[in-house]
């Protein structure tokens, strides 16, 4: 009885031990798929993260959180064509390096769309929504952050090509007020970038991203007793990177970009970029850049330290804060909304013509363009990210078409020339299924079967090293493979650019007037971890 005693009194203390202390463990990245340059604040008991999205729209996806492990997305910044304008973007143009904050009752998101205007913030009193338009800031430098000082006047941090930039502005109007000063370039790593300033201990803190948004890069930090300098560099420095011997073998790479967070508890943490690899390639990456996070240990008076090393793991073996995880997001998408869910994005500025969640309850009806996957102007698509290399994604589809030029189908997408397409066509009297690959200048036709109808089910199977086609004969009820081929062809060390594979929903008339339309009637992804 007394051992029975004992073994609850233990289990209890542990239970406690964990309540009020956190809990732990996590496992990195906490926002997985292309989910660049992540900044965050804190008001009460609630984080709250913004992204990078560059050519999508809506733009700059806004995340909350409850613990900084678990994370759920509550809506875009930027979700009116009065407030992104991306007719223009190139791939990899648009959004750039967006920085949230929140001072006297509002929260601030603050960005540059390197394809308009520059840079701009916006703002509004629920993080939800709806934030207002943008105040432009005539500022030419990017990377730009809000801070505030303690006499109560407002400062833009820009990243320049030599340095950090400190520039004073009227914060009602985004009007400058000062010319922009060089305050600090660095430690001597290339593309000194994404700042952040802190105010602790009588000290201002600088940190800032160096040696490029690749596998060189890191995050260092400096520190003044003046804002406008000069700053003294860490000893410490880099605080965080994997270009070294002791992060050279990890599994994830590219580590900076970094923002630092304190929690209600009183703890620092920071989250930042990084990239997973595929294995066993170890140098190709195709979901884009993630969202991680790592504990810092920041002592009175003292220099930050991101995880002890600046070394950060895929399974986080340290305390956290006690864990309040949202439901996760379902399986399949049936399209009986009365709007798209926010997991969705188009590929710049929408016609929203060409799309219906009403003309057939339960389905999406996308009207085809004349526009390809393969131009930079305002075709039919809406895509979501590959969040992991082991899924599979599927929908059923029904094409309304007259002629051999309009397709309608999937695609995995990582530029405007980088993209695989799954895709169901006319063909003379019947139908045809094609798998293309467009791959730089290259573009073929892999594989294709003809097939009766104009109803099929489409599957992907994605794994760390292929991409595999095929399809559900609504006939035979038979599911058939079609095609694979190699992800590295997609990943970022060969299509170039900042983004992630989007995994797509588009149809296309290749140039020509057309009428066609496709009813998509569900989507499915399945990560398999």
């Amino acid at each position: 009885m007394k051992s029975i005693i004992s073994s609850i009194c233990t289990l209890f203390m542990v239970f406690w031990i964990q309540v009020v202390s956190g809990q732990q463990g996590f496992k990195n990245p906490i926002i997985k798929g292309f989910n660049p340059d992540p900044s965050i604040c804190r008001v009460g008991d609630d984080f709250y993260l913004v992204t990078s999205s560059f050519e999508y729209f809506p733009g700059l996806p806004i995340y909350h959180s409850k613990d900084l492990v678990n994370w759920e997305q509550i809506g875009h910044c930027l979700t009116r064509g009065s407030q992104l304008q991306l007719q223009k973007a190139q791939s990899s143009g648009g959004l750039y390096a967006p920085s949230i904050r929140y001072h006297d009752g509002l929260f601030y998101v603050i960005c540059t769309n390197v394809s308009d205007k520059g840079n701009f913030y916006c703002t509004a009193e629920n993080p939800v929504g709806p934030w207002s338009d943008p105040i432009w800031v005539d500022i030419k430098s990017i990377d730009p952050d809000i801070f505030w000082d303690e006499d109560g006047k407002s400062y833009f941090v820009t990243q320049g090509d030599e340095g950090i930039r400190v520039t004073e502005i009227e914060l009602s109007s985004g009007k400058v007020l000062s010319d922009e000063k060089l305050v600090w370039a660095g430690t001597g790593g290339r593309f000194p970038e994404a700042p952040h300033i802190y105010r602790k201990d009588g000290y201002y803190y600088l940190l800032l991203g160096e040696g490029g948004t690749e596998y060189a890069h890191s995050a260092s930090i400096g520190r003044s007793r003046s804002i406008w300098g000069p700053y003294e560099a860490s000893p410490l420095n880099p605080i965080l990177t994997h270009s070294n011997r002791m992060g050279q073998g990890s599994p994830i790479q590219g580590v900076g970009h970094a923002d630092f967070i304190q929690a209600a508890d009183g703890s620092w943490w920071t989250v930042f970029l990084g990239f997973r690899v595929t294995q066993p390639y170890n140098y190709y990456h195709v979901l884009g850049r993630e969202t991680f996070l790592a504990p810092v240990s920041w002592p009175k008076n003292g220099w930050p330290q991101v995880n002890g090393n600046g070394i950060i793991q895929l399974d986080m073996d340290v305390a956290t804060l006690p864990k309040k995880p949202f439901a996760t997001l379902a399986v399949r998408d049936d399209f009986k909304g009365e709007n798209f869910g926010v997991q969705w994005q188009y590929l710049r500025n929408p016609d929203s013509l060409n799309y219906s969640l009403s003309e057939r309850i339960g389905s999406l009806r996308m009207q085809s363009s004349a526009a390809t996957l393969n131009e930079t102007r305002t075709l039919s698509f809406i895509g979501r990210r590959q969040t992991e290399h082991d899924f599979q994604a599927s929908t059923a589809l029904e094409l309304i078409s007259d002629t051999d030029h309009e397709e309608a189908g999937m695609t995995l997408l990582q530029t405007n020339s980088h993209h695989y397409d799954f895709f169901l066509r006319r063909k003379a009297k019947g139908y045809v299924l094609q798998v293309r690959a467009v791959v730089g200048s290259l573009n073929y036709i892999v594989a294709e079967k003809e097939i009766w109808s104009n109803k099929v089910e489409l599957k992907i199977k994605g794994t760390a090293l292929s991409y595999q086609f095929g399809y559900v004969d609504t006939k035979s009820g038979l599911f058939s493979p079609l095609g694979e081929l190699d992800t590295r062809y997609l990943s970022t060390e060969v299509a170039g650019g900042f983004t992630g594979v989007m995994i797509g929903l588009y149809t296309t008339s290749n140039g020509h007037k057309t009428k066609a339309k496709v009813f998509y009637d569900w989507f499915d992804y399945k990560a398999s971890s």
